[in-house]
């Protein structure tokens, strides 16, 4: 299996992904600066979380318009499956590749700290790992991670069973006080029509390695490298 890690003036967590696939692949992923304009040969392109040009303008958009991008665009039409971690989800948003946008945090601070997700849609290639229903726990890392779409966006999303993962009590049960930015339907992660591309706002990089605390994220880093291997 090949794999492409983008990374973008500000990225900080692409070393982190990085150490993270290489453990599943055992081999390290190519590392694609923003500025090329054409990407390996590539079974997996994982755009990482991070502060992708410094957050100007707002999060992700300028990142949106990098030459690698186009590529990563036209290669996720193809089928390329991408994995879009916290900026990551943001860009992939302002790219076109996934609805919605992520909006500043409700409490309007950056929160840091673990959460936990329910998985919504366990046939994919990025959840297949986990069953419906199944409470995971992953940390979070973000200033702007409020998802939004309009109703009918949203809608669309539950009907199409779209919605990857929500932010949940450790029971499972959505709560206020289990959702860190206020996402509209709890909403963590997201997939595009042919759930060939997820974008979610927990990071599973962070938690790959028993040494820091937990595996659910190399659980799904595994999986995706066995599927695609």
């Amino acid at each position: 299996m090949k794999a492409a890690v983008v990374v973008f003036p500000g990225s900080n967590c692409d070393r982190d992904v990085r150490v993270a696939l290489e453990a599943s692949m055992g081999r390290p992923p190519a590392m694609v600066w923003h500025a090329e304009s054409t990407l390996p040969e590539s079974d997996l392109i994982v755009l990482p979380g991070g502060f992708s040009y410094g957050d100007y303008l707002r999060s992700g958009a300028m990142a949106a318009h990098a030459p690698a991008m186009r590529e990563v665009v036209a290669r996720a039409k193809a089928g390329v499956p991408v994995l879009a971690i916290c900026n990551g989800f943001q860009i992939a948003t302002e790219a076109g590749l996934l609805p919605g946008l992520l909006m500043s945090n409700a409490s309007l601070r950056f929160v840091c700290k673990d959460v936990h997700l329910r998985v919504e849609h366990s046939q994919s290639l990025f959840t297949d790992c986990f069953r419906a229903g199944q409470v995971v726990r992953m940390p979070v890392a973000h200033r702007d991670g409020n998802y939004f779409a309009e109703a009918e966006v949203l809608d669309a999303l539950e009907d199409e069973d779209r919605i990857a993962f929500r932010y949940c009590t450790p029971a499972g049960e959505l709560a206020d006080g289990a959702n860190p930015n206020g996402s509209i339907r709890s909403i963590a992660g997201i997939f595009n029509e042919t759930r060939t591309v997820l974008g979610m706002m927990p990071h599973p990089e962070r938690l790959a390695d028993a040494e820091l605390g937990g595996e659910d994220g190399k659980t799904m880093l595994d999986r995706i490298v066995a599927a695609l291997g």
